[in-house]
């Protein structure tokens, strides 16, 4: 069994490992003031940024909440800034160099991660992160969610997988280090159209992958979907077998940044079985051991 594991690449290049801090810029989102749409992509809730601190206090003030959470697990003391709610590129490049350069002043922030659209990464906004990144390390994330473009549409994700393709070019173009986050159990979506999604970030020149279990909460468009019976969500040991053939398909040098996800349980209402995340892990773990899953066995160039 083997995966390129966070944990792994982080050791590699920082020479221990880090914990993300979960910030909030208050950022919107175009697929929800009205330039895209307006009630956003049809499973989420509060952009993605259910474990953020809250926008009403400086960075400097958020990062120093967010230590305190997971201080006694760090003994390292330093920590990836990670711009996580809606879209933290959408925004004039003046406020996003005040608010990423605040955080990467803090000395216990090693790195910077912005999470974000493809379609909100214009040229102003990738020569600050170029500027930045010669300071410290600055990753973008990139919710692309699924290649099919019927399950776009049906989410909402408002643009085409070709702004996908610019924006991971433009990214690696720039000298910055790309994420892209992939959702499997997606309503109508096989097993094989979640692998497919795998192969295809993986040939896209990006760098990272989270692979994500579908969480329904309780709120969204797809919380009434669910609820009026129009999909079904997998079970765990569905998600694991579809899991282990995406890490299969994956390039080896490519870093797994996540195997499953966090839904905040307190607007979870499905799969429940999510909730324990200790028990999900250790499944996983237990099954890519029991199948000798290594990753790269079914990639092709």
């Amino acid at each position: 069994m083997y995966y390129r594991s966070l944990n792994e690449e982080l050791r590699e290049k920082f020479g221990e490992k880090l914990y993300k801090l979960a910030l909030d810029g208050g950022f919107t989102c175009p697929n929800r003031d009205g330039t895209i749409g307006s009630r956003g992509c049809t499973f989420c809730l509060g952009g993605s940024g259910s474990f953020a601190e809250g926008q009403c206090a400086s960075v400097s003030e958020q990062i120093e909440r967010a230590k305190r959470r997971v201080e006694k697990k760090n003994p390292s003391g330093k920590y990836i800034a990670y711009f996580q709610s809606y879209t933290n590129t959408y925004a004039p490049v003046k406020r996003l160099e005040a608010l990423f350069g605040e955080a990467l002043a803090h000395p216990d922030i090693a790195a910077l991660s912005v999470g974000t659209r493809p379609d909100c990464l214009p040229p102003e906004v990738l020569e600050l992160l170029a500027r930045l990144n010669k300071i410290k390390p600055v990753w973008v994330e990139l919710g692309l969610q699924t290649i099919h473009e019927q399950t776009a549409e049906k989410i909402r994700r408002g643009y085409d997988l070709s702004v996908f393709d610019k924006a991971v070019k433009d990214c690696k173009a720039a000298g910055l280090y790309t994420v892209v986050h992939m959702i499997i159990g997606l309503p109508g979506e096989t097993p094989e159209m979640a692998a497919q999604t795998a192969d295809y970030i993986g040939k896209s020149g990006a760098d990272g992958i989270k692979l994500q279990l579908l969480h329904v909460l309780r709120g969204t468009d797809m919380a009434e979907q669910y609820a009026a019976g129009e999909f079904e969500v997998m079970s765990m040991e569905e998600y694991i077998s579809a899991l282990e053939e995406c890490v299969r398909r994956l390039p080896p040098q490519m870093t797994v940044h996540r195997l499953t996800g966090d839904g905040d349980k307190k607007y979870l209402l499905a799969p429940l079985w999510s909730a324990d995340k200790k028990r999900v892990l250790n499944a996983v773990n237990g099954a890519f051991r029991r199948d000798n899953v290594v990753q790269g066995e079914h990639y092709e160039v």
